[in-house]
């Protein structure tokens, strides 16, 4: 059997899933016909956006998971980050995880000088008169549920949107939401 591989830009409001128990989800099925036994290369929570790796090869998934692979965010902030809060992100802050405290690796983190130029969310987030707002890039080797977002909380930064640029040396680029590109394959070796 030849194994397909797909490059997807997920968009908000959907579930890193085919299937849900909620009839009123929305699921990736929806939004392009996958092959059967198509699964996702980690997750995205149903309200962050961007980079989704699926494959219907589960070794790959795998090995493509390894705690060695950077995976890179851009996370718009409510507020403006300070230095002291971008060092706190990159030493590693304290999370609650499934009920007990987490302390997160050591990440990359600094401050976007120009908004990435993202698309507007469908759903609102806020206004200007809110106050101001800043983006920042996360690089992480880990992926515990939520952990951006619950990092930025810790620092006094709540994150607004969360998008997922990029696996290793594989970026989300200029898809549009919703976009799918088939590939022959994500090349582990070069990871």
């Amino acid at each position: 059997m030849k194994h397909r591989h797909f490059i997807f830009h997920k968009p908000f409001g959907y579930l890193s899933q085919f299937k849900c128990e909620h009839d009123w989800k929305k699921v990736l099925g929806e939004l392009y016909d996958f092959p059967e036994g198509t699964m996702t290369i980690g997750r995205l929570d149903e309200d962050s956006e961007g980079l989704l790796l699926l494959t219907t090869d589960g070794k790959l998934c795998d090995s493509m998971l390894a705690r060695d692979k950077e995976k890179e965010y851009y996370v718009q902030l409510d507020g403006i980050i300070d230095e002291a809060g971008l060092e706190k992100l990159r030493s590693g802050v304290e999370i609650g995880l499934r009920g007990k405290k987490y302390k997160t690796l050591p990440c990359k983190a600094h401050k976007l000088e120009i908004d990435p130029g993202f698309s507007p969310r469908v759903k609102k987030i806020r206004d200007d008169r809110h106050g101001p707002t800043c983006w920042i890039s996360v690089t992480l080797i880990e992926g515990k549920n939520r952990q951006i977002r619950k990092m930025t909380a810790a620092v006094g930064y709540p994150t607004l949107r969360l998008f997922r640029v990029r696996m290793d040396n594989i970026r989300l680029n200029q898809l549009l939401p919703g976009e799918v590109i088939e590939v022959e394959g994500f090349d582990v070796s070069e990871m």
